[in-house]
C-alpha cells in the first residue's frame, strides 16, 4: 500500500501516519520526491479497513494498492529513478558506469596493472574477487583478507571504488572494512539471510541475478535489502541458463528493459558472465546500453590465458581500451553519456 501525502503536510501529519501503522506492526518507509511525499506500508498483515482509515488522516491525499509482491523497488512507489552514490561515482541517472577488473586478485602485480590500465581506458569502478564461489572445490577460490587488501590498495592508487563479493554473513564485516560495494553473487541471491545482513550495512550492493531466477524473484530479493533500510541497490543481469550450450549463460537482455520499467533501482550489465567467451562480450556490452542499462561490469586481465579463474571471458587490456571509445558512442547515440 501506498499513502500518498497532501503537498506541504507537516511533520506532524506525517509522523501520525507512522504511529498509526506501528500499532498494526507494519512498517512505514517514507519516500520524499520532487512533486510528492509516500509513504510505502509493508508488513505481514495489512488490514483491509487500513486504507479507508488513513484516508481520514490529516494530510492524507490517498491510498493506492500497490499491485505487484515487491513493494519497496516498485516504481508504484516511486516513480523516479533511485541514484546510487558509491563515493565520487553516481549509478543511475544519465551517467553510465563502466566497472571492469579481474575475475580473481591473483596478485599484487596482475592487479595493480589491471587497475592502472582500467583506469586509463575510462573505468569508473574497478571489481575484483577476493572471496570466489566456485562449482568445483579444486579450483581457485581466491586470497580472501589479502586479496582484499590488495584491492584498497589499488583503489589508493587509482582512486577507483572498489566493487568485491561478500559470500557469507560471517565474512561481511570483513568484507565492509575495504569495500565500496558488496556485490551479492548469482549463487547467492536467495540467500535471504545474507540479503538482509548487508542491507544492514548501509552500504551499496550490487545484487547479481540468479542463475534461472524470474525477474520477480530478482526483485524479490533486492527488496530483502530494501526492506532493512537500506535503498543503495544496483541489480546487474548476468545471463540465466538456458537449454543452449553455444555461450555460457543466456545474456537476457528483455530483462534490463523490463526491470527498467517495473522498477526504480538502476541496472548494470555483466556480458562476462552472460556469454562466457572473451569475443562476445564487446558487442553485448554495447547492446547493453543501447537496451538501457546504467552501466556494464567487465572482466579484464593482463594475460586471460593465463588467468586463475574464467580466462575465457576477460578481455585483456587492449581489448578494454579498444571497447570503451565504442561505448561512448553507443551511449551518445541513446542519449546518455559513459
Amino acid at each position: 500500500m501506498i499513502v500518498v501525502m497532501q503537498a506541504g503536510s507537516s511533520e506532524a501529519m506525517i509522523d501520525a501516519v507512522l504511529e498509526r501503522l506501528g500499532e498494526y506492526q507494519l512498517q512505514g518507509h517514507l519516500v520524499r520526491g520532487a512533486e510528492r511525499t509516500v509513504i510505502g506500508v509493508v508488513g505481514a498483515a495489512i488490514p483491509p479497513t487500513l486504507k479507508e482509515e488513513l484516508e481520514h488522516f490529516v494530510g492524507v491525499k490517498e491510498t493506492l494498492r500497490i499491485t505487484q509482491p515487491y513493494k519497496l523497488v516498485s516504481r508504484e512507489l516511486r516513480p523516479t529513478d533511485t541514484l546510487v552514490q558509491v563515493r565520487d561515482v553516481t549509478v543511475g541517472g544519465n551517467r553510465c558506469v563502466v566497472i571492469a577488473g579481474p575475475c580473481s586478485v591473483e596478485s599484487e602485480a596482475q592487479l595493480m596493472a589491471t587497475a592502472h590500465a582500467v583506469r586509463e581506458a575510462g573505468a569508473t569502478m574497478l571489481r575484483g574477487g577476493a572471496f570466489k564461489p566456485r562449482s568445483s572445490p579444486y579450483t581457485f577460490r581466491g586470497l580472501g583478507e589479502e586479496g582484499l587488501k590488495l584491492l584498497a590498495q589499488a583503489r589508493d592508487a587509482t582512486g577507483l571504488p572498489i566493487v568485491t563479493e561478500v559470500m557469507t554473513m560471517n565474512d561481511v564485516a570483513l568484507v565492509t572494512r575495504y569495500a565500496d560495494v558488496l556485490q551479492i553473487g548469482a549463487r547467492n541471491m536467495q540467500n535471504y539471510q545474507l540479503l538482509e545482513e548487508v542491507g544492514r550495512t548501509g552500504m551499496p550492493v550490487l545484487l547479481k541475478r540468479g542463475l534461472a531466477a524470474t525477474i520477480e524473484e530478482w526483485l524479490l530479493s533486492a527488496e530483502y535489502v530494501v526492506a532493512q533500510g537500506n535503498p543503495n541497490v544496483i541489480l546487474c543481469e548476468r545471463g540465466i541458463r538456458t537449454f543452449e550450450t553455444a555461450t555460457r549463460n543466456t545474456l537476457d537482455l528483455n530483462a534490463v528493459a523490463l526491470a527498467k520499467r517495473r522498477t526504480h533501482l538502476p541496472i548494470i550489465v555483466d556480458p562476462s558472465h552472460g556469454t562466457g567467451k572473451w569475443y562476445l562480450v564487446p558487442p553485448l556490452a554495447l547492446a547493453s546500453i543501447a537496451t538501457g542499462a546504467d552501466g556494464i561490469i567487465i572482466e579484464v586481465h593482463p594475460d586471460p590465458d593465463r588467468a586463475k579463474s574464467d580466462g575465457g571471458q576477460s578481455l585483456n587490456h587492449a581489448n578494454f581500451a579498444a571497447l570503451m571509445p565504442k561505448l561512448v558512442a553507443v551511449a551518445s547515440a541513446v542519449g546518455r553519456v559513459l
